[in-house]
């Protein structure tokens, strides 16, 4: 007899046949948002979860459906999962890393030099007819190349970042929970180490790659904003959260610094509607890893966590590592 699982959300085809090979599914086809209590509804007598950031995973849902084994999330995002909660109740979770540091890597310089170099608001006044006559100082911004790249989250895809600066010749300013390797900043175009307000203070332009926490709530609000240059760009492609939404509107407005990239908000998909009376952002709806090819990867890699935690054995992206030891 086959497991029960429940996809939370709709997924490629191929990969729901996938599953379906596996187990007995539910699945959420029609793509409509479940909230917590509805989702912990939907999880009544399945054996597994295969779920995206936006269904929160909490403790009651764990507390509910005791015979639950597994949540897999289809992100490197895990915010949504109570993980503490999880392994309380012997619940493997899984996330999908390492498929998207490339794809996000690269829709991270598409964000940032859209920001530097005014490509939205530039093809906003050329749509409304207003291009009339060619002018010296019509949209100029700050160069990319020869400029100082700092990066705040330097794992694998702050990593890949830095890696792609080679080409820009840039200087690689980096601050991170803990210092990389020599070998690893080399690779990194000869990153360079500085504590969070060195680099807001040095950066012309400041990307953050930082997972979501308590910790790194805020990791930007005002105080740090005030510390960057009125010439620097600011691009998240992090988490929505990590940067005061509020704060940084504020800073725009006033033109404390020149312009931001903004593909995640505090939230999300709910978003300050300041945000669209700006002309110096560049807002995207969370699609750093919107690539065919990865988000299929993406798909993939849940469904094999998922496959591996309901056949006994360890998934290859768990969470909560005490699960198994217990």
């Amino acid at each position: 007899m086959k497991q029960k699982i429940f996809v939370s959300r709709a997924i490629f085809p191929e990969v729901l046949a996938r599953l379906e090979q596996h187990f007995e599914v539910q699945s959420n086809q029609e793509d409509r948002i479940y909230s917590a209590d509805e989702l912990l509804a939907a999880a009544k007598g399945r054996d597994g979860l295969f779920t995206t950031p936006s269904e929160p995973v909490t403790a009651a849902l764990f507390a509910a459906n005791p015979q639950l084994k597994a949540v897999c999330n289809m992100a490197v995002g895990y915010n949504n999962i109570d993980v503490a909660a999880a392994t309380a109740a012997g619940v493997m979770a899984t996330n999908t890393p390492d498929v998207l540091n490339e794809t996000t890597a690269d829709f991270g310089w598409a964000l940032m030099m859209a920001t530097a170099r005014r490509i939205t608001e530039s093809e906003h006044f050329l749509r409304a007819g207003k291009w009339k006559k060619w002018s010296y100082d019509s949209f100029v911004g700050p160069d990319v190349h020869g400029a100082t790249l700092g990066i705040i989250g330097m794992g694998r895809i702050g990593q890949a970042i830095a890696r792609r600066s080679l080409g820009f010749d840039m200087q690689v300013l980096y601050h991170n929970r803990s210092r990389l390797k020599p070998e690893q900043e080399a690779r990194a175009n000869n990153a360079q180490y500085v504590s969070k307000e060195e680099l807001l203070k040095r950066a012309d332009h400041v990307v953050l790659v930082l997972p979501y926490s308590k910790e790194t709530h805020h990791t930007i609000g005002a105080a740090e904003l005030a510390l960057m240059k009125p010439t620097a760009t600011l691009t998240n492609i992090a988490r929505g959260g990590i940067v005061d939404d509020a704060a940084l509107i504020e800073h725009l407005r006033a033109g404390r610094i020149a312009a931001a990239g903004v593909d995640v908000f505090e939230n999300e998909p709910a978003f300050k509607p300041e945000f669209l009376s700006l002309t110096n952002v560049v807002l995207t709806p969370h699609i750093a890893s919107a690539s065919t090819p990865t988000r299929l990867a993406m798909a993939n890699c849940a469904a094999d966590n998922l496959i591996a935690a309901l056949s006994g054995q360890t998934p290859p992206n768990l969470l909560n590592p005490d699960v198994v030891k217990a």
